[in-house]
């Protein structure tokens, strides 16, 4: 027997008290008390796998010819490079080492590449431009967290860090 609707705190189904109906008798000054077990399922906090960094470091020779076998460079094929040309391209973008790509991070420093989505495919995506993103207007931390999964917290701390920049720069002109 259920002892909430389903709909928990959080309105999915996640959150809850549930009781299976076990029943105890407590013996205490002749009174039968009735002690009902409840479970507490905890929220599932994410319903997406964490991105996953390959390391360029730890990648064999043999895996990095089987990477260039599987997708040879394109060359006959030239890439937008503005962000008109971008606009007018088809979407999703195929451009995943494009720094706007959502698919994507490369670090410069490291060469390491962080997929941010390796549950999913490039073409697989809703959003795939930043730049996109960007221009569709101002958006609250969860849906951006969505779209580059990543948690709300995190994405107030990156927000912090760039107005700290951006503070930085006005102040030095």
């Amino acid at each position: 027997m259920k002892a909430d609707d389903g709909e928990g705190d959080f309105g999915d189904g996640s959150c809850g008290v549930v009781d299976d109906g076990a029943e105890t008798a407590v013996q205490g000054e002749g009174d039968a008390v009735p002690e009902l077990s409840q479970k507490v399922r905890r929220r599932n906090r994410r319903t997406r796998p964490r991105s996953k960094t390959i390391a360029m470091k730890r990648m064999t020779r043999a895996e990095l010819q089987l990477g260039a076998l599987m997708y040879p460079p394109v060359e006959d094929v030239e890439r937008p490079r503005t962000r008109a040309e971008c606009k007018a391209e088809a979407r999703p973008c195929p451009w995943v080492a494009c720094k706007h790509h959502l698919y994507l991070d490369i670090n410069p420093d490291t060469g390491s590449i962080k997929i941010n989505f390796p549950d999913l495919e490039p073409w697989e995506m809703k959003h795939t431009c930043a730049l996109d993103v960007a221009d569709a207007g101002a958006l609250t931390l969860e849906e951006i967290g969505l779209i580059t999964n990543l948690t709300r917290e995190r994405i107030r701390q990156v927000e912090v860090r760039g107005l700290i920049k951006l503070k930085a720069r006005r102040e030095l002109r």
